[in-house]
């Protein structure tokens, strides 16, 4: 498991874009298909899956620091990670506000 909370921060920010270029390439061709149970199992098994790598990527460190009875080294992993993604996501905020008006 990788042990850079900068690195996980980075990785989720880069399984979310993998995503959205996936849906994006993706979405003329489910526009064309009939409406059936799939789009909603799939979508919805799309978000578990999101929600465990998103997991693994934020809490599987700090959860196994802190089980070790290093809850200092936890709390800092998991801040680093959280904090370092939230940054992506101001860069991101600015760039989209930035976009729209100009």
């Amino acid at each position: 498991m990788i042990k850079n909370p900068y690195l996980n921060a980075f990785m989720a920010l880069g399984y979310i874009a993998g995503i959205i270029l996936i849906v994006n390439k993706t979405s003329s061709i489910a526009a064309n298909t009939p409406d059936t149970i799939l789009a909603p199992v799939t979508m919805l098994s799309l978000f578990v899956l999101s929600a465990a790598i998103m997991g693994i990527l934020f809490v599987y460190e700090p959860l196994r620091l802190f089980l070790e009875n290093q809850k200092q080294q936890a709390l800092s992993f998991l801040l680093k990670t959280v904090g370092t993604f939230a940054c992506f996501v101001l860069i991101l905020a600015v760039l989209l506000f930035y976009t729209s008006v100009i």
